[in-house]
């Protein structure tokens, strides 16, 4: 697994497993964030470079969505670590294979009921922000896909609401994406937040991606027959 500083507070961790995989270490005076948890072999070089950093300990584990190339490596992370792990209220019926995710046939337990906890609301609404970390419900690939966004160092962890390629926008993949038009609908958080830096799970950073959020919203929506109006 390879390791990438990012941004003054925030680590990408990644690997290849027929596609690539990251998954984000962010790092606060108080300890560790993780942002989502990979695949099962992904746990051993996960807690590794957290005990590295020497930073603290791991303080909580926040999932973008319930998806098994993301929640993976949870159980063996939490046999060897206590920490609370969050996801937006939405998906983890689904994560806990009490709803199947749209275009499934079956539901399936991604996590073990109960370890998953809602993501903290503030009470004049919308997530709250921890570890410097904003959660943003971004729905289109799963019914509740988040993204995180780091203000203070302008980087955007968007788990699978894009995919890249050659440092520019790319869709979800398709046939794992609950509703294309929705995904599109969600990517205009680009244009409100104007991240610096973009992460996405599969595929490698973008740089100033609002700057190509147009040909995005275009290229996407004719691959898939998407209303512009959506």
């Amino acid at each position: 697994m390879k390791v990438e500083q990012i941004s003054q507070h925030i680590w990408s961790l990644h690997t290849w497993m027929v596609i690539p995989l990251r998954v984000w270490v962010v790092v606060e005076p108080d300890g560790v964030t993780l942002v989502d948890a990979g695949i099962p072999f992904m746990a051993k070089g996960i807690l590794s470079f957290i005990d590295q950093l020497n930073a603290g300990p791991l303080k909580q584990i926040l999932l973008t969505h319930g998806h098994s190339d993301h929640v993976g490596a949870v159980k063996r992370i939490l046999a060897n670590r206590k920490a609370p792990v969050y996801a937006h209220e939405i998906e983890i019926p689904y994560l806990e294979g009490k709803l199947a995710y749209p275009r499934r046939k079956k539901a399936e337990v991604t996590v073990t009921p109960g370890v998953v906890q809602p993501l903290r609301a503030k009470e004049e609404g919308g997530l709250a922000t921890t570890a410097g970390l904003t959660p943003y419900l971004t729905p289109g690939h799963s019914p509740g896909h988040v993204v995180y966004y780091h203000e203070a160092d302008q980087v955007m962890l968007a788990g699978d609401l894009f995919t890249s390629k050659a440092g520019r926008l790319h869709k979800p993949m398709p046939m794992f994406t609950a509703d294309m038009a929705e995904a599109l609908k969600s990517s205009l958080i680009l244009r409100e937040l104007q991240p610096v830096h973009l992460e996405v799970c599969h595929g490698k950073p973008v740089k100033n991606p609002a700057e190509h959020l147009e040909e995005y919203l275009q290229a996407t929506a004719a691959a898939h027959a998407i209303p512009r109006s959506v």
